[in-house]
């Protein structure tokens, strides 16, 4: 799915070097905004149980702030310096609420405090390497900054609309009035933006297993997620992918694709990928047997099956992450809980004790968010940066983003180290935490194996058959996981909207859904957001 959408006339940026994150007369600003988004994040998953996704927020912030008389704020009238924002302030929410509160929640949760502090220091690591991976694999050809990534769009978009104040403001303006009057109604109408701007198979395949679980009962007479067929069709559909991705990797870097045809040759070659994967591996190896040794967990456990037990999780933190990062940029969602869940369920018939099925679903669900969080920032510089056209001033930005997500991570870290406990001391924590915990102390059954097995052959067969490119067998299971038979019909309504536009204007009608969809997603966002932080004061 390309967006090739951007008109380098629409906005003026500087011919100059790219603008720098650490620059000293930004810095308790940089502190300042990263603290924000790190605050944002933990108060809305312990007491709401979600993480928006501030990028938009960040977006807004820059905006405005843009407009302050004095020199020191006048530079973020630049569309790169205000990117730059929205990446530390994404990158803050995500690593403290999904990569590090939630984690060091799990052990907290099943009676092992003295397991905390290894598990911070560990999901600490986790959420670095996982943007590092990122950040060396972003456009190539699994990852490309042309796929759709849509909350990174709209981001871009917004802030874009923001800059011209023309035609482009207006439809952005349209789509985000429709999209929080949608919202404030109970409609997902962020479905609508994404379904304009995503692949259409690979929505199709979201749409059609977002139904399938929202009417199981009405059409099967059970619920598909007590017989664990989502979850199935998700670990045949995954492991495909893997495959698919390693398939990927070998191939010759010099062999030509579409892109290169187009002049649009990827930043990021196979070789440099396959680098990227194999190094994170290793470091995530190395983080798990840190984990292993700090937490105690090794002495459970014989020699043979703790050798297993860490590269099964250097394996899910791996798995975890390319799947979140495949669902992320095709759909806008990463179903990073319910993939945590399904390494916890496998961990469990292998046969692991509980508390190194604590650790390493901890482990898992660690990995993931920061990967699919800052593709979205680097899509939305990808897009301000007049999509790569300058590939040695993109390559800068990237970097500058790169950075600012770290400093975010360093931000987040030392707001989580000090403020977990008074959290865990009034019993708030994640929710999703307790599932798995539950889980845990549920055992394993035998009969879940043969279901997990009958189903993961199902979801296997349908990725194969749409290739790397479509993801219809993940995207497929991602939909089968979450009980949103309204986004199912959304989407459908938003994919026969864009048949007729299609149809009716062509090319130009195209370009004008994107903004319009941009303007959707971020409404619905902004909607989402206040209201949520409207509840905070309630436990």
């Amino acid at each position: 799915m390309k967006t090739n959408v951007y008109n380098p006339d629409e906005v003026v940026t500087s011919p100059d070097a790219h603008p720098k994150f650490f620059v000293a007369s930004q810095m308790l600003f940089n502190v300042f905004i990263a603290s924000l988004g790190a605050i944002i994040g933990l108060e809305l998953i312990t007491r709401v149980g979600i993480t928006p996704n501030t990028s938009i927020i960040g977006a807004l912030v820059a905006i405005i702030i843009s407009y302050i008389p004095i020199k020191l704020f006048s530079k973020f009238k630049r569309l790169e310096n205000q990117t730059l924002v929205q990446t530390s302030i994404s990158g803050a929410t995500f690593s403290a609420a999904n990569g590090l509160l939630l984690p060091i929640a799990i052990p907290f949760l099943m009676g092992q405090q003295d397991m905390v502090i290894p598990m911070l220091i560990g999901a600490s690591l986790a959420v670095i390497t996982d943007a590092s991976i990122l950040y060396f694999s972003f456009d190539s050809k699994l990852f490309s900054a042309r796929g759709a990534w849509p909350p990174g769009f709209a981001t871009a978009e917004a802030l874009k609309a923001a800059a011209n104040k023309g035609k482009s403001a207006i439809l952005l303006g349209v789509g985000m009035i429709g999209g929080a009057l949608g919202k404030s109604a109970g409609i997902p109408t962020e479905m609508l933006g994404i379904a304009w701007i995503s692949n259409v198979f690979a929505l199709g395949a979201l749409g059609v297993g977002l139904l399938i679980r929202g009417y199981s009962i009405e059409i099967f007479g059970f619920d598909i997620n007590s017989q664990y067929i989502p979850h199935g069709i998700m670990i045949g559909a995954g492991m495909v992918a893997l495959i698919q991705i390693l398939r990927l990797m070998r191939r010759d870097d010099t062999e030509s694709n579409d892109d290169e045809i187009q002049g649009q040759r990827p930043t990021r070659s196979a070789l440099q990928m396959k680098l990227a994967m194999c190094s994170g591996f290793s470091v995530y190896l190395t983080i798990a047997l840190m984990l292993a040794i700090g937490t105690g967990i090794y002495t459970d456990m014989s020699l043979g099956m703790m050798i297993g037990w860490l590269a099964f999780a250097a394996v899910a933190a791996l798995a975890s992450e390319m799947i979140v990062g495949i669902a992320a940029m095709h759909s806008g969602w990463f179903p990073s809980f319910a993939t945590g869940l399904i390494f916890l369920v496998l961990g469990m018939l292998i046969g692991f004790p509980s508390e190194a099925l604590g650790i390493l679903v901890a482990f898992t669900v660690a990995t993931g968010p920061a990967f699919a969080d800052m593709a979205y920032d680097l899509k939305a510089g990808w897009v301000i940066r007049k999509e790569g056209t300058d590939e040695e001033f993109e390559l800068a930005g990237r970097k500058q983003q790169y950075f600012a997500e770290l400093f975010s991570f360093g931000i987040a870290i030392i707001i989580v180290a000090f403020a977990h406990q008074f959290y865990f001391a009034q019993d708030l924590v994640p929710p999703v935490a307790r599932v798995y915990v539950a889980t845990i102390e549920a055992g394993a059954d035998s009969s879940i194996a043969t279901m997990l097995a009958g189903w993961a052959v199902v979801g296997a067969i349908i990725q194969f058959i749409g290739g790397i490119s479509r993801q219809i067998g993940v995207l497929l299971a991602t939909g089968l996981l979450i009980m949103s038979p309204k986004a199912g019909i959304m989407i459908f309504v938003g994919l026969a909207i864009r048949f007729i536009v299609l149809k009716m204007f062509g090319e130009q009608g195209k370009k004008q859904l994107y903004v319009l969809g941009a303007g959707a997603i971020s409404g619905s966002a902004l909607y989402s957001f206040f209201t949520s932080t409207l509840k905070l004061g309630s436990k």
